[in-house]
């Protein structure tokens, strides 16, 4: 499986419009995060997981020509607002298939209501296919999917297991019983929001103490705000098995 990071900074990405914050103004390339997402590919399966405001320049800069389907987080706008943008490929192949949850369907059919229509519909409105999911495993061209159910604060949110390799971003805490499918790991990606704590997401201390916990053989940080500082600075400082994630780190699993 080939695993490409599309987006790795945080809701407001970096830099942060009109911030004259020294990460902000940092003339490094790794210092410089769209709003986070994962480019998945195994055998001839593309899929995604999540779609935010950047969603188009990400696609473009992947060069990803065909999408097979798009597994949501959550529903906020940093990981959902780039829903219009698969209209490409709904009109190229049909409707590109979604996976979420029902409080996900719900957000996406009163934010996109002209998407949903079904009466005096717009023709050139992207065509989408919603399946439903829980906490329960699902299989996608042949990998079984395994939903990971996290609190971002009081929001139930998912993260998502494939094979050996695991994703969670806006994590605040995680249950034991969810725990116990993220053992065994190759590479674990989590969110590590920045130094200072958070309400709703690790900062980089928790989030390298859920990393020794688990014990994944490699990790790797995502959902970084300006506030965590330098890109060069933070990897220097991390364990030796865990990694800073940039815009278009690509790992082979």
């Amino acid at each position: 499986m080939k695993i490409t990071f599309l987006g790795t900074g945080t809701s407001q990405g970096i830099p942060v419009i009109g911030s004259a914050h020294e990460v902000c103004l940092s003339t490094d390339a790794k210092d410089k995060r769209l709003r986070s997402s994962l480019l998945l590919e195994w055998d001839d399966a593309i899929y995604v997981i999540d779609c935010g405001p950047d969603f188009r320049q990400q696609l473009l800069t992947a060069k990803v020509n065909r999408l097979d389907g798009i597994l949501f987080t959550h529903y906020h706008a940093d990981h959902t607002a780039g829903l219009d943008d698969v209209r490409p490929f709904s009109h190229r192949y049909g409707k590109v298939n979604m996976f979420m949850d029902s409080g996900v369907a719900e957000n996406l059919k009163e934010r996109f209501g002209y998407i949903f229509e079904t009466e005096n519909r717009y023709a050139g409105a992207p065509q989408v296919s919603i399946h439903l999911f829980d906490n329960q495993e699902f299989e996608l061209s042949k990998k079984v999917i395994i939903p990971i159910e996290i609190m971002h604060g009081k929001l139930k949110i998912f993260g998502f297991r494939i094979d050996k390799m695991a994703y969670i971003t806006d994590a605040k805490t995680v249950s034991d019983q969810e725990k116990d499918k993220l053992k065994d790991l190759d590479i674990l990606i989590v969110n590590a929001l920045r130094l200072e704590t958070h309400a709703t997401h690790f900062n980089l201390d928790e989030a390298l103490e859920f990393i020794a916990e688990l014990k994944p053989n490699k990790a790797y940080l995502t959902h970084i705000s300006h506030r965590l500082g330098f890109h060069e600075k933070v990897s220097k400082e991390l364990p030796d098995n865990v990694f800073l994630g940039y815009d278009g780190l690509v790992l082979d699993l």
